[in-house]
């Protein structure tokens, strides 16, 4: 799938979906927010949330004093989901419309957040270009959290095919530039009640 194929799949999805029907959704995003902010972040602090369109972390960040939070989403649509959720405190945020293995930044991060965009990068070609990008945006000390389908998790998700991972395989796909230093297994039950396993990993930026 190309970047244009894979705009209109996520725009599709998020433009004929209520945001509580998507297979995906939590209310709120407990272990993200652990692993994130132990130890603590300062609330100026910069985070990018990669595939954040229509997810309750930026609404968290915001709850809790950050000043700099940034949602990034190839799918504009879901973007606009949170935007109209969050009201007038959409614009303390910063809202980027992209594909996280084309985008180029233009600021350093302290904190990286993805939950379940990495898991769809099935080809190594999209595995090099996410991690040379996360290399440019996390700045030496940084926090790197992602979440993924563990390995016992699905194989495919909203009709695309994923790769599964462990921590330590994770971790070998992001290489010697960040350390893990937590994980944690769980098990999201989507809105329909199906049991899916996933893996959180935090590293630091080396």
């Amino acid at each position: 799938m190309d970047e244009l194929q894979a705009t209109e799949h996520w725009q599709q999805i998020y433009s004929t979906r209520q945001e509580q029907e998507l297979s995906w959704f939590e209310d709120t995003p407990g272990i993200s927010l652990e692993l994130l902010l132990t130890p603590p972040l300062d609330q100026d602090a910069s985070v990018l949330d990669v595939g954040g369109g229509a997810s309750r972390l930026v609404d968290a960040l915001l709850d809790r004093g950050f000043t700099a939070p940034t949602v990034l989403d190839i799918s504009e649509a879901a973007l606009q989901k949170s935007k109209m959720r969050l009201a007038g405190r959409a614009a303390l945020a910063r809202w980027i419309t992209a594909d996280i293995t084309e985008w180029q930044p233009d600021r350093d991060y302290r904190a990286w957040h993805d939950r379940a965009v990495f898991h769809f990068l099935t080809t190594e070609e999209q595995r090099l270009a996410y991690r040379s990008v996360l290399e440019k945006a996390v700045v030496p000390g940084g926090v790197v959290v992602i979440g993924t389908f563990a390995l016992d998790g699905p194989e495919r998700c909203s009709g695309l095919p994923v790769r599964r991972y462990s921590p330590e395989s994770l971790a070998a796909e992001l290489g010697h530039h960040f350390r893990l230093t937590a994980d944690r297994m769980a098990e999201h039950r989507t809105p329909a009640g199906k049991a899916q396993g996933f893996q959180f990993s935090r590293f630091v930026r080396e």
